[in-house]
């Protein structure tokens, strides 16, 4: 097996990485599939903490007549869902899992506490972050910043369904759009690249996170991810 150029990772997985073709919900075959890989990461010796997002359940921004407060605290619940049926997945491959919650939640879920996961993590535990930061007007994208500088990971996995890196612009519409390999933070405040919000890409440029936009169409992307191979769109400055 390869050996890894991280030895602490956040991996960022969209409610739609989950939902598979299926398009809403999750598919039980897909999320074992990714849960397959993450294992042989762990295997490889690397610490593993995951965020999800809860877009399979729900969209807050396209419900333009509720309070946007509101919205978001559903889709907080949407994540926490994610992430209870990723750790059933991994826990039923014999992976130790546990879920932190940024609500409480103390029936189904830990409360998040930052020295806690740290140590879940040095004892070979995945841990999978749920309900955003607990905040509402704060993307999933933005937990993963925040928790990626609370745990001191080594980088940011952005794995996205339909799309292999970031673009000059949408490739399913334009087919001479061009793929970048390597780009700085400020590239992508600049060119309002629309892969993370402003706010995440900010508090990864001030933190120094190094962030790797891949496809996750092919699950055992994660592992090659993880074994340094370029694929994808690296964000860092130089």
């Amino acid at each position: 097996m390869s050996q890894p150029k991280y030895k602490r990772v956040i991996l960022k997985l969209s409610g739609e990485a989950l939902a598979g073709e299926k398009g809403f919900g999750i598919d039980t075959d897909t999320v074992l599939n990714i849960s397959k890989q993450i294992k042989k990461v762990q295997e490889m010796n690397v610490e593993v903490a995951i965020v999800v997002g809860g877009g399979n359940f729900w969209r807050g921004r396209s419900t333009k007549d509720m309070d946007r407060a509101t919205s978001d605290y559903m889709g907080m619940l949407g994540t926490t869902m994610n992430a209870l049926g990723l750790q059933d997945a991994l826990e039923q491959i014999g992976v130790i899992t546990r879920v932190q919650t940024a609500i409480e939640m103390r029936q189904i879920a830990e409360p998040y506490i930052r020295r806690r996961a740290i140590r879940h993590l040095e004892k070979n535990r995945v841990v999978i972050f749920a309900a955003g930061s607990g905040n509402p007007y704060f993307s999933t994208d933005t937990t993963a910043a925040l928790r990626a500088a609370e745990i001191e990971a080594d980088v940011i996995l952005l794995a996205k369904k339909g799309v292999d890196g970031i673009y000059d612009s949408d490739p399913k519409i334009n087919s001479e759009a061009k793929k970048f390999e390597h780009l700085k933070y400020i590239d992508i405040l600049n060119l309002g690249l629309g892969i993370m919000d402003s706010t995440a890409t900010s508090l990864c440029m001030d933190n120094k996170i190094p962030l790797i936009i891949f496809g996750i169409d092919d699950p055992d992307n994660i592992i090659k991810v993880v074994s340094g191979e370029k694929i994808g769109t690296t964000v860092e400055e130089e």
